[in-house]
């Protein structure tokens, strides 16, 4: 048995910025490369703009300016500066900060000090200034080293403070910023502080209504009854029904947007319930009341209780300092003011008791359907030859890895076995598809029960009763990058949004970007996801490399798989941006042809042919050049 040697030398002692950067996940959760929405480089983006925020709530300015270009950011808000004395550290020391003053921040986002100095330890060029009374006080940190740190001058610049960084490229690597993720996190502030102009790029965001025009923002469609919007001291609801499948919920606390929901969410779904069936005085089930509920809720609570460092879910059980649970405090505001609004606009108390009559109509006829597709699903070969499970799941919630839980639903035995074979097991599942999927476009729900391709994917991720429940963080489609994967793209896509739409708006589902071509020589091999990577690889290793056009997955073998599925994988996410509707996407791609439909793939059609011919060029060339 080896000598176990622990002595003084192996205790160290870390400084702030050395810790952040050795443990960036305790403090901003993932890293990623911004290809999803909770990615380190927008946490860090919220964690500097949350502080303005915080001013805005104070009392303190009324504009906050971003611009992001080139990997670069800037956030300047017009409050109250940082105290000039204090500059330097309030983003290098931790647990510094004027949070922990419940005066001058009764209800802010953060009280842990850590923010900015994270964004300060994780960037490569951090750079604060404030201003106070026309004196500006500037600093300029490097991975968190203080580098220039010049005396306070006079200017005539308005007061506030400026945050410019760069995040670093050793720890994010290769990251872009996609505008879509912004666009929502910056709507969301707005919507949250009525009031508050954001100006992104030169751009305006702004809200005058709140909660309700952030639900008309993102509904889909016309919703059954005009938007309930109701407010009360530290809280604020809106909600609609809407004309799709599933529960749809947008939740925060304190102006922080919480994408896993939390105690005031759970307490809400059971109020909203609870107070309807009072009105009606009818034991309807939970399940269809809330059967299309398009909802958002917002309370202020002081010094809430989060279940990690990024803030996405609330844990916290009372509200203070009334004392009340969470639950009650939620339950009391709405039997008060719901129910008032349903009595004074019996209109709208009609439709939505119509709305729960069809719900629980259509949950009866599919009750005998949904028994015999679940039988189905336990005899069948879902866990035996369909899905290869991983180990860990999204709701381990005491397994660290959960967040990198995903699920690859790919076509053919071939490239879910390359996949299968060079998969991480612990958090990799696979699950293969037989043939093309049915085209569900226009179709009910009932298609998900009687067919076994879509019962099976539905049973592989546990949502048919409730979404909370999904087993896997990235839903992952591996198609073949010619025009049948693209069809089985679409196919999977239209199911997905037609009856689990959420799984899209909360950003779970994503497109799996595999390498076009193979260039190399003797000495190096690179992997090109475009034309002009394949371009750059070509005069990075000369025009005699051998070139190798992927056409589809099972032609890549396990040995090379494992490049494209790990550390460097490369996710395209689903997007729906602002005002989009699924059901005019899903009308132009799967319903009936049209002549914008038909130009749009003549289009796509032109840039493969001509790839196509463009590479039968070069490997023409390549033959004359051996000849001669």
């Amino acid at each position: 048995m080896a000598e176990n040697n622990y002595t003084e030398d192996n205790i160290r002692s870390l400084d702030w910025k050395e810790h952040i950067r050795l443990r960036p996940g305790m403090y901003i959760g993932k890293l990623g490369d911004g290809a999803s929405a909770d990615d380190g480089i927008y946490i860090l983006l919220k964690e500097v703009i949350d502080n303005s925020i915080d001013e805005f709530v104070m009392g303190n300015g009324k504009k906050i300016d971003v611009t992001v270009k080139d990997g670069k950011v800037t956030v300047r808000d017009y409050g109250r500066g940082i105290p000039l004395g204090k500059v330097v550290d309030v983003v290098s020391k931790i647990n510094t900060g004027g949070k922990y003053d419940s005066k001058a921040f009764k209800k802010s986002v953060g009280l842990n000090g850590v923010g900015t100095k994270a964004v300060n330890a994780l960037s490569g060029h951090f750079m604060v200034y404030a201003v106070r009374d026309g004196q500006l006080k500037r600093a300029v940190f490097s991975r968190g080293e203080l580098v220039e740190d010049p005396p306070v001058e006079a200017t005539s610049e308005t007061n506030g403070t400026l945050v410019e960084f760069v995040p670093d490229e050793q720890v994010f690597k290769k990251f872009v910023f996609k505008k879509p993720y912004i666009d929502k996190l910056l709507w969301n502030y707005c919507y949250l502080n009525k009031g508050l102009s954001i100006y992104f790029n030169g751009e305006r965001y702004v809200s005058k209504n709140g909660l309700k025009d952030l639900l008309e923002s993102n509904i889909d469609g016309d919703p059954l009854y005009p938007i309930i919007h109701l407010e009360g001291e530290d809280i604020e609801v809106a909600f609609t029904h809407g004309r799709t499948y599933g529960e749809d919920y947008y939740s925060f606390v304190n102006g922080q947007h919480t994408t896993q929901g939390g105690t005031h969410q759970s307490a809400f779904r059971e109020a909203v319930a609870k107070v309807i069936k009072d009105f009606y005085n009818k034991n309807y089930e939970a399940s269809d009341i809330r059967q299309s509920i398009v909802a958002a809720v917002a309370v202020k609570v002081i010094e809430p209780v989060f279940e990690s460092q990024t803030k996405t879910k609330l844990g916290s059980q009372e509200i203070e300092p009334e004392g009340k649970s969470m639950r009650a405090f939620i339950n009391d505001f709405l039997k008060v003011k719901l129910d008032n609004f349903l009595h004074k606009n019996p209109d709208v108390a009609d439709i939505l008791e119509k709305k729960i009559k069809q719900s629980e109509k259509e949950r009866k006829e599919l009750s005998g359907i949904r028994k015999l597709a679940r039988e189905r699903a336990k005899k069948s070969s879902l866990h035996n030859k369909k899905l290869r499970d991983c180990r860990v799941h999204l709701t381990d919630t005491k397994d660290e890895r959960r967040e990198q839980t995903m699920l690859f639903i790919t076509e053919g035995d071939s490239a879910s076995g390359s996949i299968t074979k060079s998969r991480n097991v612990n958090t990799q599942a696979v699950f293969s598809l037989r043939g093309k999927p049915l085209n569900s476009y226009g179709l009910t729900k009932k298609v998900v029960y009687e067919n076994e391709e879509f019962n099976l994917i539905q049973a592989a991720l546990d949502i048919e009763e409730d979404m909370e429940n999904l087993r896997y963080n990235k839903i992952i489609i591996a198609t073949d990058a010619d025009v049948d994967g693209m069809h089985i793209r679409m196919l999977l896509l239209t199911f997905f949004l037609r009856f689990f739409p959420d799984l899209v708006k909360r950003n779970h589902v994503y497109v799996l970007q595999t390498p076009l071509f193979r260039v190399r020589n003797k000495k190096k091999t690179i992997y090109c996801y475009s034309d002009e990577e394949r371009q750059r690889a070509i005069s990075e290793l000369g025009k005699a490399a051998e070139i190798t056009r992927f056409k589809g997955l099972g032609e890549i073998s396990p040995d090379e798989f494992q490049h494209f599925i790990g550390e460097d994988i490369r996710l395209e996410p689903v997007l729906l941006s602002k005002g989009t509707s699924i059901e005019e996407v899903l009308e132009f791609y799967m319903g009936k042809n049209t002549p914008d439909r038909q130009e749009f793939i003549m289009d796509n059609l032109r840039v493969e042919k001509d790839l196509a011919e463009e590479l039968a060029a070069e490997k023409l060339q390549k033959e004359l050049d051996k000849a001669s």
